[in-house]
């Protein structure tokens, strides 16, 4: 705090009165010259006379209260009033503010504690400082338990990245055997369905009859064929002779190889199937010839240069067509034999009886004029015959390729 300031009032007649050319510094404060100091005397009052040592003792006083406060004295009323004010505001607002110490002053000391509480703020301290050390201790564990974690972790770390790499490895590997597995089970489908296809190929192998495939035999109204080909004449329907030759010629080599399918040794005759020109060879003992026997040959074709009604100039192509009907009544009597004695089989016979140049009661020579019905009727039932035998052939075949795939 500042210290207290003495305020000194001044009469007017202390003051010399300023001059025209004096200023006021300002409204507040206002300084007043002092009166020349070369004067020995001053003007005095009218009660008393102002002496140079009063004045120096005012001036010396002015000098000391202005160096003990911001105000420059004198000052004038005015300004003396508004410093009044201020001071005396400040002067509340220190006397509030010492209140208010005063106040507080009052509440510490009614505040002090007392012995028991002094104690008990002891043993709460006390207290308070045991816990501190505990938790402290629990702390420095629970430190070195985090840093035994994390030395855990890092290996933890390090593992786990030596799975990651594992891992990597092992998708490598997998991905690898995949594509490889990927592969096999292509080739794997691939032979698969080569072996299906080959399966159904070999089944429609086993189903196909090369025998009913090669020798086709059916008719076409009151011809028998076989591949197409019809085998006999009519008025009505002159066949040309190279078209009977062909027949015959097939009807020739279904028989030679039905003969040799059954293992049938035919006596006294020998097939020579040549297709429009087929010829059969008769076989004779004799002891004159140096082998033992002599042989002759029978055409079982015609050139058809001489008509049908002619038959004394067909005697050949009659012989070879009854040398045919025996060699078809030897492979007959065989089947029949042969299906007989077989296990649970049944006797085999043929669709008509052969017995000389008859088969089925119908000769199969080339008669006088108008036989023509006949002999295409006879070579009918030939082929009727021929595809009997064709039958067994295909169904003895087909026994055989059985018990061999059981095998």
């Amino acid at each position: 705090m500042k210290p207290d300031m003495s305020y000194i009032m001044l009469t007017e007649s202390q003051f010399e009165p300023a001059g025209a050319d004096e200023k006021t510094n300002s409204p507040i404060k206002s300084k007043l010259a002092p009166p020349p100091a070369t004067k020995a005397t001053a003007k005095t009052s009218e009660n008393a006379p102002i002496t140079s040592a009063d004045l120096e003792q005012t001036m010396r006083l002015f000098e000391i209260l202005s160096a003990r406060s911001d105000v420059d004295h004198p000052i004038c009323m005015e300004c003396t009033e508004l410093l009044l004010e201020g001071l005396h505001k400040r002067q509340a607002g220190v006397t509030r503010e010492r209140d208010t110490y005063v106040h507080f002053l009052k509440q510490a000391q009614e505040n002090i504690p007392t012995d028991e509480e002094k104690a008990k703020t002891k043993t709460d301290l006390e207290d308070a400082q045991r816990r501190e050390r505990q938790a402290l201790e629990e702390l420095e564990a629970l430190e070195a338990e985090k840093a035994r974690m994390e030395d855990e972790i890092a290996a933890l770390d390090a593992e786990a990245e030596d799975l990651d790499e594992e891992e990597e490895r092992f998708w490598r590997d997998r991905n690898a055997f995949s594509a490889e597995l990927t592969a096999f089970q292509e080739e794997r489908d691939s032979l698969q369905n080569q072996v299906a296809h080959d399966n159904k190929l070999l089944e429609s192998l086993q189903r196909t009859n090369v025998y009913n495939d090669t020798f086709c035999i059916g008719h076409d109204g009151y011809f028998g064929t076989i591949n197409g080909l019809r085998l006999g004449r009519l008025p009505d329907h002159p066949v040309d002779w190279a078209e009977i030759n062909a027949a015959w010629g097939q009807v020739m080599l279904l028989t030679a190889i039905v003969a040799d399918k059954e293992r049938c040794r035919l006596n006294g005759w020998k097939l020579h199937p040549v297709g429009s020109t087929s010829k059969i060879e008769k076989i004779e003992e004799s002891k004159q010839s140096a082998n033992g026997s002599k042989s002759s040959f029978f055409e079982l074709y015609s050139s058809g240069d001489v008509p049908l009604s002619f038959g004394l100039f067909h005697r050949s192509f009659d012989s070879g067509m009854v040398a045919f009907l025996d060699c078809l009544r030897q492979l007959g009597e065989h089947v029949e034999r042969t299906s007989s004695q077989a296990p649970g089989g049944t006797a085999l016979k043929m669709p008509y009886p052969i017995s000389k140049d008859k088969i089925g009661e119908v000769s199969i020579k080339l008669g006088n004029f108008g036989q023509e019905e006949q002999w295409t009727k006879a070579c009918k039932y030939t082929l009727t015959c021929c595809k009997f035998l064709l039958a067994h052939a295909s169904h003895v075949a087909d026994d055989a390729l059985e018990i061999k795939s059981a095998r």
